[in-house]
Parts: structure tokens; C-alpha cells; sequence
């Protein structure tokens, strides 16, 4: 059964509409978004990231308003990304040969809400990223409330698998 859990967010500054009804011009191409979501998924921590098999990121303008009524999701909250797919804790031994799990990253939300920062802009893409991967490894929301406390801190991530793992330069952006 496929799953989606989403990294929900309150707009900052929103006057009570949802951010996918109201207009508002995106702050930079699709293309600048999608090459800065590639950014940003390099940027989260290596023992997340080497784990990940068959999943896709994705970049869409907006949720849908019928996805955000379905999920009880009232304005001014909105969606900054969706995880879509079954989490790795509650796969079967046969599960397999499927299409890729999806994380999609709304792009016109995050914008609006980073008032169109490329940094802020960059961040919150990594957090969401990170939230949305939380939930394709099963993790709990307190689990992954505790990993982006520690992201957001710059703090290094101790693997189970070995020692720990600097995530430097943390935050940073590959020049283009």
C-alpha cells in the first residue's frame, strides 16, 4: 500500500490563503529550481542519501487543492513537500519491480514562504528533502524532528554502520 506523508508548513505572511491558490510568480525558472533540489539533496546527510534506491525527487508548481483537502490541511498551512510510497519499514520480503518511490518538493510554496531567497530558498529544500526521506526510511515524526534539529545545528551524523560522518561544508552550494 502506498503511502504519502508530507512535510506541512505553516506560509509565513499568508493572509489566509492557501500559497497553491494564491498567485504568485516563482522566483526563479524550473529548471534553477530542479538544479538547486539537486543541490539540496547533495547537501543532506551522506548516510541518508547513500541509503536511497528507486526514489525520484521531483519538482511541482503547487499541491493540489483537492491533495491539500484530502490531507485536512487548512490555509494558511500549506505543503513544502510529499513523500509518496511505501516506506522501507513496511515493505515485504517479495516487494519489488515497482516504479520509483517520489518525493515531491512544491516549489511556488517554498518560495513564497522564503519571500524568494535563494538561501532560505536552498535550506528549506534540504529540510524538506531530509523530512520527506525520514519518512521513506519509516522513520517517526520525533525521529525525524530530532535528525533536522540536528542538521540545522551543523551537527555530524553518527551512522550505525561506523563512525562519524562530518556533513561539511554544511549548507553549502556548489558555485555555478
Amino acid at each position: 500500500e502506498e503511502e504519502g506523508t508530507a512535510r506541512k508548513e505553516r506560509a509565513l505572511d499568508s493572509p489566509g490563503d492557501a500559497a497553491a491558490a494564491r498567485p504568485f510568480p516563482p522566483a526563479m525558472t524550473r529548471e534553477a529550481f530542479e538544479a538547486l533540489a539537486n543541490d539540496a539533496f547533495l547537501a543532506i546527510p551522506r548516510r541518508f542519501r547513500s541509503r536511497m534506491r528507486n526514489v525520484a525527487i521531483v519538482v511541482e508548481d503547487a499541491p493540489d487543492p483537492d491533495l491539500l483537502r484530502e490531507m485536512g490541511i487548512v490555509p494558511p498551512d500549506t505543503l513544502f513537500g510529499l513523500y509518496q510510497g511505501v516506506p522501507l519499514t513496511e515493505r515485504a520480503w517479495d516487494y519489488g519491480n515497482r516504479m520509483p518511490d517520489r518525493i515531491v518538493i512544491y516549489q511556488r510554496p517554498i518560495e513564497q514562504a522564503c519571500e524568494g531567497d535563494a538561501d532560505a530558498v536552498f535550506e528549506e529544500v534540504c529540510a524538506t528533502i531530509i523530512h520527506e526521506a525520514g519518512h521513506y526510511f519509516g522513520l517517526s515524526e520525533e525521529e525525524i524532528e530530532a535528525i533536522e534539529e540536528q542538521w540545522w545545528n551543523g551537527e555530524e551524523f553518527e551512522g550505525a554502520d561506523g563512525p562519524v560522518v562530518p556533513e561539511t561544508p554544511h549548507l553549502r552550494r556548489k558555485p555555478r
